[in-house]
């Protein structure tokens, strides 16, 4: 037992001295951002011919449809995996939005939420920042059909984050809160599965969400208390974007100073959502 206990500890330690070296350098495994992610204007940098090009391209609203285009949809499915309807098809294109559309080779999903015609995200957990990630001996990678109640769920095969075992548990994500919908009131979280076998959580995780230009909300969060065996939202925080509002939000899920080691976590993602 001595020599276990021991081992644990240099793991520990090995853990705590790798992360320091990751915070002085990129990690290896997040994702590089797709510059059809950025908010950057083009129409500034066209010639009035183009501008009004572009105008005349941008879709009739049909006699029956009810409330506004959804908020730059076309700038968001630059980023779609496979070909969505033309603008000039709104019927077909407004179904593929309410059934969801893959971004970015499948680490991203966008969908329009019928009822209030807002944007939503999932941000998958191959698109998040996870230490330890690409390290076997801490967590593994899965593809499983997307089963999830909280995301508009297509059945397609996803890939989920497996924890094995760590005592340094840190997951980091960002998003562009452009691609929100001005205005509506969105909730952040993270969507996980604890397994029945889980062990090590009887020391509350931290989770944070800051806004751009600094604005943080923090809280912790207990996962003793949570079901097993189903997806759970992890709720990280609330905002209202408005038109003007540019850049990334930053969203964690984090525990380290415990020093217990946790195992039984599944991370499908991060969903961003009306709060309805």
């Amino acid at each position: 037992m001595g020599a276990s206990h021991s081992q644990e500890e240099q793991q520990f330690q090995l853990q705590s001295q790798h992360h320091q070296q990751q915070q002085q350098q990129p990690q290896p495994h997040e994702p590089a951002r797709r510059e059809s992610w950025s908010l950057s204007p083009e129409g500034n940098t066209k010639s009035s011919k183009n501008t009004t090009k572009t105008q005349s391209s941008m879709p009739v609203k049909p006699w029956n449809f009810q409330g506004p285009i959804p908020h730059n949809y076309e700038h968001i499915l630059k980023d779609a995996d496979s070909p969505v309807a033309n603008s000039s098809n709104w019927g077909n294109l407004l179904d593929q939005l309410y059934a969801g559309v893959f971004l970015a080779h499948k680490t991203k999903k966008y969908w329009v939420e019928k009822k209030s015609n807002s944007n939503c995200f999932v941000v998958y957990a191959r698109a998040l920042s996870i230490t330890w990630a690409e390290n076997q001996n801490y967590w593994t990678w899965e593809q499983k059909k997307e089963e999830s109640c909280y995301v508009c769920c297509s059945g397609s095969m996803i890939e989920l984050a497996k924890l094995k075992r760590v005592c340094w548990l840190e997951v980091h994500g960002k998003f562009d809160i452009g691609m929100v919908s001005p205005g509506v009131l969105y909730q952040v979280s993270f969507i996980v599965m604890l397994k029945d076998s889980a062990e090590g959580w009887e020391i509350p995780i931290n989770v944070r969400l800051v806004l751009p230009g600094g604005r943080k909300q923090e809280q912790r969060e207990n996962l003793m208390d949570k079901s097993r065996e189903r997806w759970i939202e992890i709720r990280v925080g609330e905002f209202v974007a408005s038109e003007k509002d540019a850049g990334q939000m930053e969203i964690s899920m984090y525990e380290y100073e415990g020093g217990m080691w946790k195992t039984g976590l599944i991370i499908q993602g991060l969903s961003i959502k009306p709060n309805n």
